[in-house]
């Protein structure tokens, strides 16, 4: 398995230009922070730290969608994108991974989408005055979950993390 890809990407220093790319220039929210986001932006950085996992010897590799659910990324103002991202994620690590199998088949490598948790929660109000409120439901989570995960494994994953 491979390992951080935060940390990863903090080595590269990069800026908010980075995570706006041309396509975001004029998106009216901050983005730097938003790691998902590189996998349109800076698919580069993305590959070449993958690149670097599997030069080090990684049989599996994960995708850079710990948040890219529509929750997540609405924090960000792109919910719309969760999926995109997710499918990009995927098609990133899936093609990274099938180079590398091709160069030695005797050690296939794996696309692992990742699924991380959201900023919102169905085990604990976030209003100390109302402990049964939720601000999520329990089927919004799920339909949101289930659209990141069929972005994933369109993308060409093998396997699910959550």
């Amino acid at each position: 398995l491979d390992g951080a890809m935060g940390t990863m990407i903090q080595q590269h220093k990069l800026g908010e230009a980075d995570y706006r790319g041309a396509r975001f220039a004029e998106h009216g929210k901050d983005l730097k922070g938003n790691n998902d986001l590189l996998v349109l932006t800076r698919p580069d950085v993305i590959a070449g730290i993958h690149r670097d996992y599997l030069d080090a010897g990684a049989d599996i590799i994960e995708t850079c969608t710990f948040n890219a659910t529509e929750v997540s990324q609405a924090e960000y103002g792109l919910a719309a994108l969760a999926y995109e991202i997710n499918v990009a994620g995927a098609r990133l690590v899936r093609e990274l991974c099938d180079e590398y199998t091709a160069r030695n088949p005797a050690k296939p490598r794996f696309c692992a989408g990742v699924l991380g948790p959201t900023s919102r929660t169905l085990s604990i109000s976030p209003d100390v005055n109302d402990p049964g409120f939720r601000n999520i439901t329990f089927d919004a989570l799920v339909a949101d979950y289930r659209k990141a995960a069929r972005g994933l494994i369109e993308g060409g994953a093998d396997l699910l993390l959550i």
